[in-house]
């Protein structure tokens, strides 16, 4: 859980620093979150593997890992503003996030 927990605090943490206005900080924070979506990502796939029924997050994590390194890239070769690119991959971050929430609390109220 705690693996799970990092990589989307790194991810608000970044945007909360762009919305700041911080955006090297921002950009720090998100060079951070690869490492840590990596590890979340084969942790979902290597669950995958023994069994589990976790195809999607799997797939979300792997989508969400593919959007921060296009964030990371981006922003590492702007000078100036932020690109748009940076920017709507940070959102699409935070969206998948809420599918991830939307699905795991719907898998919860099924199993009651």
């Amino acid at each position: 859980m705690a693996r799970r927990a990092i990589p989307v605090g790194l991810v608000i943490a970044a945007a909360a620093a762009d919305g700041a206005g911080s955006h090297g900080l921002a950009f720090y924070a998100l060079l951070l979150a690869v490492p840590a979506c990596a590890v979340a990502a084969l942790e979902a796939f290597g669950h995958v593997l023994d069994g589990a029924d976790e195809h999607l997050y799997a797939l979300l994590w792997t989508v969400v890992l593919a959007l921060v390194v296009v964030g990371c890239a981006v922003r590492a070769s702007a000078v100036g503003p932020v690109p748009g690119l940076a920017r709507s991959a940070l959102l699409a971050c935070l969206v998948v996030f809420c599918v991830q929430a939307a699905v795991g609390a719907a898998r919860e109220l099924r199993s009651r």
